[in-house]
């Protein structure tokens, strides 16, 4: 059984006992998250799609911790006009492990 579900702005397909790496959420290390923006859930070997979403499906997830990627290198310039901006960034991510899928 897995589901496709939404959440900072990006799809992901998930299975109970998946660990995933998504955009920050507000919520503290331990806690229990349910996201309600399940586009599709494949049950009975059968799939149910949305318009947009599935009414009554959730996914719930236990946050694992947060954290922030590997840093990326930004570097702006123009030729010939001695223009160079050079940043760095890192962005902030939340590591959630899947628990239950309910459709």
């Amino acid at each position: 059984m897995f589901a496709i579900i939404e959440t900072g702005g990006k799809q992901y397909k998930v299975q109970q006992g998946d660990v995933l790496y998504i955009e920050k959420l507000n919520a503290g290390e331990g806690e229990s998250v349910t996201f309600d923006r399940v586009l599709a859930v494949s049950k009975d070997g059968g799939l149910v799609t949305g318009s947009p979403v599935v009414a009554g499906a959730t996914v719930s997830g236990k946050i694992e911790k947060h954290g922030r990627g590997q840093k990326i290198t930004v570097y702006k310039y123009k030729p010939k006009k001695n223009y160079r901006r050079k940043q760095g960034h890192r962005q902030p991510y939340t590591k959630v492990t899947i628990e239950s899928i309910q459709a």
